[in-house]
């Protein structure tokens, strides 16, 4: 078994503390994914479980021991880098089988183990070529192979598809889903990618300024952010915010300019100031005495969707729509949308989430 337990990790740097008590526990075979901007910490924390930072406080646990003090070799993890990390001088197989060499690794169980992960990651025909003559998808699948033949209770996967084009990362993070999901391994990958996060995980970190902000499926995440920081980064296009207040009457929410929204408002006292979600893709257009309406100014034409951009004309906000392909509109075009209460997300001066 693999769990992987982390226990109120800090991380300071010249008395200024960068990982503020970050608790998670993952299961074994899990795979977490830690999503942030930059220099949100996300990095630093997968070195901490990797030992390659030491941990200013707190515990980490891998397979139930506790490895704070164990030095990275003998943790029995495997580091997949965004950089790949190869050899430039070694082929394909001595890349792939040089941990397991200077381990002590007999030559057949070497030939064995790097023959199994070559026939899983297909590179088989590659293995006497040099890095050099490899594309990035397939520099990337010897760095993985590199960490399969360790068989290691658990994988790290710092931001591997950064250096990637659009289509290959898309193609790469499928084969990594499946990858994992074949062999079962405990897997803890990090990326400022949303998008890649969604699809990848079982489970989000969503990290900010050091924190956890959040820990979920990513369902959960999308449907009922717990902070206004989580609402705006999971999801693409990002969410919407306007303020406004509860209004007097229950059940609606009044936008600055006056425009009641009905929302559920839960425990949230009338007046109460609020920041509004609503996002993109849960607008619709609709001509029946429609709350909302957007001039736009800019439209891009997706194919399947069509992302409007425009200015709500009841107050001046900008705001984001997502609407179906099929639908056309102008430039300057005045445009009715609505947006179903249970779609309307409301949190308060501070960005949590108010509970409804």
């Amino acid at each position: 078994m693999a769990e992987v337990s982390l226990r109120d990790l800090r991380k300071s740097y010249a008395g200024m503390e960068v990982i503020h008590g970050v608790s998670c526990e993952i299961a074994d075979g899990e795979l977490v994914v830690i999503v942030g901007p930059s220099g949100c910490g996300k990095s630093t924390l997968l070195r901490m479980v990797a030992g390659l930072e030491d941990i200013t406080a707190g515990e980490i646990a891998i397979g139930g021991r506790v490895v704070n003090a164990v030095e990275p070799k003998d943790r029995d993890i495997a580091m997949v880098f965004q950089n790949y990390a190869l050899y430039p001088h070694m082929s394909v197989f001595d890349n792939m089988a040089y941990g397991l060499k200077i381990r002590g690794v007999d030559k057949g169980a070497i030939r064995e183990r790097v023959g199994k992960a070559a026939a899983i990651l297909q590179l088989e025909a590659l293995l006497d070529r040099k890095p050099r003559a490899l594309s990035g998808g397939q520099r990337q699948r010897v760095a993985m192979g590199r960490a399969i033949v360790r068989d290691p209770q658990v994988f790290l996967f710092d931001e591997p598809l950064s250096n990637l084009d659009a289509k290959l990362r898309v193609q790469m993070r499928v084969e990594i889903k499946k990858l994992q999901q074949a062999l079962a391994t405990t897997s803890i990958y990090v990326t400022h990618d949303q998008v890649e996060a969604m699809t990848l995980a079982d489970r989000l970190v969503v990290m900010n300024a050091g924190r956890a902000e959040q820990i979920g499926a990513p369902i959960e995440l999308y449907e009922r952010p717990a902070t206004q920081f989580v609402g705006g980064f999971i999801g693409s296009p990002a969410m919407n915010f306007l303020p406004g207040r509860i209004a007097e009457s229950g059940g609606h929410v009044a936008l600055e300019d006056g425009t009641l929204l009905p929302a559920a408002t839960g425990p949230a006292s009338p007046g109460m100031p609020v920041m509004v979600g609503l996002r993109p893709e849960h607008f619709a257009v609709d001509g029946n005495a429609a709350p909302l309406h957007l001039v736009v100014e800019l439209v891009e034409l997706l194919g399947a969707d069509t992302i409007v951009h425009g200015l709500m004309s009841q107050d001046g906000s900008t705001v984001l729509a997502r609407l179906p392909g099929t639908v056309r509109v102008a430039v300057g075009e005045r445009i009715p949308l609505t947006i179903p209460p249970a779609q309307i997300h409301l949190f308060d001066a501070s960005g949590k989430r108010i509970s409804c």
